[in-house]
Formats: C-alpha cells, structure tokens, sequence
C-alpha cells in the first residue's frame, strides 16, 4: 500500500487535487485488500455490483458502497485478527451495541503521520510541559472506547505535568470529579505553565458555569489552550453556540479566541478534522466528505444538507473505507469561509433519530444528573 504511505506523508494538507490521483490509488488498493481479506465486505461489495475499475476520479467516490455506522453496531467486519491489531477501540455506543475498529502497525504509522502534520498546521504541537484539564473518562482497562483513548493520546501532543479528569474511577465505577477539578484549575492559574482543555463541550459549560458560581476568575498563561470534540446529545436544550462557549471561556479563563479549537472523528473514520479560526472543519488531503440525499442517498451540491459520508483509505485493519454517518452535515467551498484554507469545509447541523441514539456523550453526561 505505497500510495496509501504516499498520501499520509503529504505535507501539504490541505491542498485537494495535487493529492487526487494518489488518494483515487490508495482507496482501491484498500478496498482490494478488504475484498481479499474480509469475505463478508466482499459479499457486501458484490451484492451492489460495484467495479473497482469505476473509481477512476474524484467524483467517483460516491458509487462506492458506503457502511452505515448503525450496521457496524451490529455486525464486526474485520480484515486482520482484532486480538492481533496494535490498538483496540470500539466505538461509545451503548446497550451492548459497539462497532470494534482499530490500527494494525501499517494504520498506526500512517495515522501517525496524519496526527503530527495535522497538530502541527493548527498550532496544537509543543514540548513545553503542560497542565492538563480533561473532560472526560480517565484511562482505565474497563473502557476501551476510541474517546477514551483519544483523549489519553492527546495530551502527547504537548507533554502532561499535571493531568485531572472529570471522571475518574473509584470503587471500580467512574465518578464526577468536581472539586478535583476546580482545585486543580486554581493552582494551573498561580503557575507559569499553559493549560490545556479538552472534552465535551457540555462539560466546558458545565465546568465554566461552576466556576462563575463560586466567583473563579482566571488568567491562566497566554499559550492556554481549549480542544473540544463531540456533541450535546442529551443536554441538547441546553446547547449554546460554539461562539458564547468560547466567549464565557475567554471572560472565565483570559484564554484568546485563536486558542479555541474544534475537534471531529469517529472511531469508524479516526481521520482527525480540526477547526480552523471561523470553526469550519476543513477536509484533509487524507479524506474526502461526501453529503448524500437523506431519502435517495445520491449526492447533492454544496449548500444542501443530507447524510454525512466519510471517505479515508487509512485502516488496513477494518473495511471502513467509506462510512454512512448518522449526521447530517452541509457541505461548504472553501473560498466562503475567509481563513484561508482553501478545502471544502463541512458544517454539522444535526444527527439522524436523535432519540434513539445513545453515544458516549449522552452516556457520560448523565453523570452530570447525580450533581
């Protein structure tokens, strides 16, 4: 899979159509490896009589057989061994419905790759030791989630000095952690060291909310930074914009505008999308994003909603090449957004059956009712 090596070592990352023909390569490669590896994707492949031979340019990527994430709940496709894979995740869904995903070697290095030119165009890279404030689960055997873990892996990407979570584990159950929470921002606030804040972003209100309560005004160092990922789910109603978010942050903490940062993947598609300074998720050169009509699951232009579909050759290890999210998402050229990435960005509205799905944010944030 030399193309595939190709394509995640690209340093430009956002510059689209040089990259075309080596992703248009890579993906075939990848999908002829799963055809020979994973029979039941073969099957899959075959029932939609798709030809490999069809994909022979950018636009071509829609006849491919998109997996809806609903079905991976429910049935594993697996193209290597997952006792053998380097990394184990599945996906946050709950009721016993998880989709099982993972990085053989060959996947961990290109994801590798991907992180480091992805972190480093936003800034997020620095070898200065920093102070960490997680929203989320701490890293515990029992929960082999890709958020878990993802949020353990990030806080590589800046050395840890201090490192307090939101849900820590006692008695072998996880637990709210408010007061370690707000005892360890106060003492980040008296040191000359960044602090870093990453999560959901209903934790971020929550959490913010709390320290205005108690009168908490910080100035925490200038290089502080604010990384948030996922979406409302339960607390839907009490949703705010991503704009007052960051402004009750900046009142609260003194932390800019330009250190806010968004942040988008799946464990099906751990492609990393990270927002630029309007908030816009911009498409990599390791992705492609297609949106697809609601009812007929054709594509439409930009500027129309429907069904976001995921499009990455990155994973050897699972037949994830092209992934029917439940979200519905508007597709947007570059040039409206005004940052100066020119890729095509996309804008999530909202998600397909709101009150039948059940993610690790909905999870996690009922432990917000026992407060």
């Amino acid at each position: 899979m030399g193309f595939r090596r190709k394509l995640f070592m690209s340093k430009d990352i956002y510059n689209l159509q040089p990259a075309d023909n080596t992703f248009i390569s890579s993906t075939k490669a990848n999908i002829s490896f799963h055809m020979r590896n994973c029979p039941d994707y073969r099957a899959i492949i075959e029932n939609f009589d798709f030809n490999i031979e069809s994909l022979q340019t950018i636009d071509d990527l829609s006849k491919i057989p998109p997996l809806p994430t609903s079905y991976l709940k429910n049935n594993s496709l697996l193209s290597k061994p997952y006792n053998k894979l380097l990394i184990k995740t599945t996906s946050s869904g709950t009721g016993g419905k998880k989709t099982l995903s993972g990085f053989d070697i060959s996947s961990g290095l290109c994801g590798l790759f991907m992180v480091l030119r992805v972190f480093r165009f936003h800034k997020m890279l620095s070898l200065r030791r920093t102070n960490y404030i997680i929203l989320g689960y701490q890293p515990d055997k029992s929960n082999q989630t890709a958020m878990a873990k993802a949020l353990k892996a990030i806080t590589l990407l800046a050395p840890p000095k201090k490192v307090e979570y939101a849900l820590i584990v006692k008695n072998g159950e996880y637990q709210l952690n408010t007061e370690g929470l707000l005892n360890a921002i106060v003492k980040f606030g008296t040191q000359n060291r960044p602090v870093r804040i990453i999560g959901f972003p209903a934790y971020l209100k929550e959490f913010l909310n709390e320290l205005r309560e108690r009168d908490i005004e910080l100035k925490l160092h200038k290089n502080s930074k604010i990384m948030l990922g996922g979406g409302w789910k339960a607390l839907f109603s009490e949703e705010i914009s991503k704009d007052e978010l960051f402004r009750i942050a900046n009142e609260t903490l003194d932390i800019q505008r330009h250190n806010f940062k968004d942040h988008f993947s799946t464990a099906e598609h751990p492609i990393n999308y990270v927002s630029c300074i309007n908030n816009h998720f911009h498409v990599p050169v390791f992705s492609r994003v297609i949106i697809r009509d609601v009812r007929t699951l054709e594509p439409v232009p930009f500027g129309r909603p429907g069904l976001l579909n995921l499009i990455t050759p990155l994973l050897s290890s699972v037949p994830y090449g092209s992934i029917m999210t439940d979200d519905i998402a508007v597709m947007k050229n570059g040039d409206e957004c005004g940052c100066g990435i020119k890729s095509p960005y996309f804008e999530l509205i909202g998600r397909v059956g709101l009150a039948s799905i059940k993610t690790c944010t909905q999870a996690a944030s009922e432990f917000l009712d026992r407060i």
